[in-house]
């Protein structure tokens, strides 16, 4: 009897039909491509990439930079630079990944001289997931210790020193003895029971019970880096308790973690809107309001170019662009999805939030100005500060404190986790493509021994000085880095690999358009993105200064790590330029013009779709992006 033929996507073992998924988890039965899978439903994607996008700083760093920055006003430069900046990077990265079906390294089989420029998006990626996760532990930490009756921070305990308070401290005053007046400090004031003479006082700023708590209790924090302590062990297991959720989350890839962001993604916003609502019916809501976006805005600020820089790199980092991540997870689309409505819909969903979150932010900031009896801009910060030390004072002085402590930093942990997920998916598709064969057998483990490497690594983190490593690989690897790899990304693909050239690619998949629709993109794809970007790099490294933390100087070695940091991120792109070029042939002429000519197996990953532009092209499958093909055996560009 003759054998049974299977289809392409069955596997025949005698009378047994296994299904490709049966053996790929991560794989469905109707997915697209059942070499890397698909999402199971565009929902699953636009969530992701909203959660990826929507992160810690839409909270913390938004509505902090709009008050600094004239209020209202800022909005006019952030939606400029949104359009500006922030939306072709979006959209291009979201083509390039969908176009390809493959991650950040691979996808450069599109340019395989700047091959280097995907592994620099990667490196720093695994940098800043070390330490992200790190910030979750303290979300994960705070929200355990506000199990109880009272805020632990509420009032200055135990472990706080004569400077806790939330009012100003008497350090010196006059008194009067024996008919002449003294000045004296507040201890021998104290000792010797006199009262100071109305109006003679000196003050000094008292520390907030949170911020003593912060840094006494939480971090333990030492003297500085020079002194790191032991491992704070309830950080670390906190550490361990957010590498547990990732690494479950992430065990069948997108699979899992497609449905996980239905609660990650939509949580925060009920959070944000339940604080509003409570935030608004308090004394003094319309007052920290006024400060961030309403009376109080200042459209003079314009006129300041400080404030542009901080729109464009505020959208240029909240949008996560330049990270690898927005191609990790677009290239699990269908083909002929629409991305670029995707990618119109997420960006304007992220710049909503974060306008939306400084209105839950400002208003209970503004009812703890009022009844501390302080301006709203003495209380106001941004970051750490904000997040661990500002808000949290403010709950505490809320009814049922505890109740709105647990779902802010339950909010905060949403929201750091669905970014978690995509860089870890960012390491996962870029080992997947570089290794399909043991990706496919080995999945669980390997993800699961990522999230231990990264979790040892990060254990430097939760240490005494863990704060100032925290801050160090913030400072240098999520910076200029990734400034560089956008740049040369933009650089590469629209001057030498073409920009109409990839415009009729994008049109494979969303299908053709007018001449006018692509007029607006070519303008910033070819010009005015790379310029702005070029500009915010130029500025930044004219205006570095050392860093510090909570006003103490890091020491030089730390400073010459963080060099040695962002160094080894992005010496890829030359070393990666170099093996590229000697692997090639001929003489160096042709070897830079092979190199800069897309590999024989650039297109699209199936078949099918790959029409009479592509129908030459190599199967991506069998011929690894290794393979640089020479001068004769390349494509001609069309």
């Amino acid at each position: 009897m003759d054998k049974l033929k299977c289809p392409s996507f069955f596997k025949c073992r005698g009378k047994e039909k296994v299904t490709a998924s049966s053996e790929n988890f991560h794989v469905g039965e109707n997915d697209e491509n059942q070499d890397r899978g698909n999402w199971s439903k565009k929902s699953d994607y636009i969530l992701s990439m909203v959660g990826y996008a929507v992160g810690l700083g839409n909270v913390w760093r938004f509505p902090y930079l709009t008050y600094n920055n004239g209020g209202g006003a800022f909005l006019i430069p952030y939606a400029i630079m949104l359009a500006l900046a922030g939306l072709p990077l979006f959209f291009l990265e979201c083509s390039l990944g969908q176009f390809t079906s493959l991650g950040p390294v691979s996808v450069w089989r599109i340019l395989p001289l700047f091959q280097g420029v995907g592994i620099t998006m990667v490196l720093i990626s695994i940098f800043v997931t070390i330490y992200y996760n790190v910030i979750i532990a303290y979300s994960l930490y705070y929200m355990f210790a506000s199990f109880q009756r009272e805020l632990p921070w509420k009032n200055c305990s135990y472990w706080a020193d004569k400077t806790c308070s939330r009012s100003p401290i008497v350090t010196h005053c006059n008194v009067s003895k024996l008919g002449e007046i003294f000045q004296v400090n507040k201890s021998w004031l104290d000792a010797n029971n006199f009262t100071c003479i109305n109006g003679s006082e000196v003050y000094q700023p008292g520390q907030l019970p949170s911020e003593q708590y912060w840094n006494k209790v939480a971090l333990q924090r030492s003297s500085g880096l020079d002194e790191p302590g032991v491992i704070v062990w309830y950080l670390a297991l906190c550490l361990l308790l957010a590498w547990l959720i990732v690494g479950t989350a992430l065990f069948k890839g997108i699979k899992s973690s497609g449905k996980v962001v239905y609660f990650t993604a939509i949580f925060p916003y009920v959070v944000l809107l339940i604080l509003l609502i409570r935030g608004a019916t308090l004394d003094g809501a319309s007052k920290g309001i006024s400060y961030y976006i309403g009376a109080q805005s200042n459209f003079t600020k314009l006129r300041e170019a400080e404030v542009w820089k901080d729109a464009a790199t505020q959208i240029f980092y909240s949008l996560s662009v330049a990270w690898g991540g927005l191609v990790a997870l677009s290239s699990y689309n269908k083909f002929n999805n629409n991305c670029f409505s995707d990618a119109i819909v997420i960006c304007l969903t992220n710049c909503l939030t974060s306008v939306f979150a400084g209105f839950a932010i400002f208003s209970i900031l503004g009812h703890m100005a009022h009844i501390s009896g302080k301006e709203v801009s003495q209380v106001v910060k941004s970051g750490f500060d904000l997040a661990f030390i500002a808000y949290p004072e403010a709950l505490a002085l809320l009814p049922a404190g505890p109740f709105w402590s647990i779902l802010f930093f339950f909010m905060l942990l949403t929201l750091g986790l669905d970014s978690q997920f995509a860089s870890i998916e960012t390491i996962t598709t870029t080992i997947q493509d570089l290794f399909p064969k043991v990706m496919k057998k080995m999945r669980v483990p390997i993800t699961l021994g990522c999230c231990l490497v990264l979790f040892l690594l990060g254990l430097v983190c939760v240490t005494q000085a863990g704060i100032y490593w925290v801050h160090l690989i913030d400072h240098f690897c999520a910076g200029w880095g990734i400034l560089i790899a956008a740049i040369l990304e933009l650089m590469g693909i629209m001057w030498i690999y073409g920009g109409n050239r990839f415009i009729e690619d994008i049109e494979m998949m969303i299908g053709t358009k007018r001449w006018i629709f692509w007029l607006w993109w070519r303008a910033c794809w070819f010009v005015i993105t790379p310029m702005l970007l070029t500009a915010i790099l130029i500025w930044s490294l004219v205006q570095f200064r050392r860093p510090d933390y909570a006003k103490i100087p890091y020491p030089d070695w730390g400073v010459a790590l963080g060099w040695c940091m962002i160094i080894f991120c992005i010496i890829w792109i030359p070393i990666m330029a170099i093996i590229k070029l000697i692997q090639a042939e001929g003489t160096i002429l042709q070897r830079i013009v092979s190199c800069c000519r897309p590999a024989s197996n650039w297109g699209p990953y199936l078949e099918r779709h790959r029409g009479e532009r592509y129908k030459n092209m190599v199967d991506p499958r069998k011929e690894t992006d290794h393979e640089i093909p020479t001068v004769s055996g390349s494509r001609k560009p069309e």
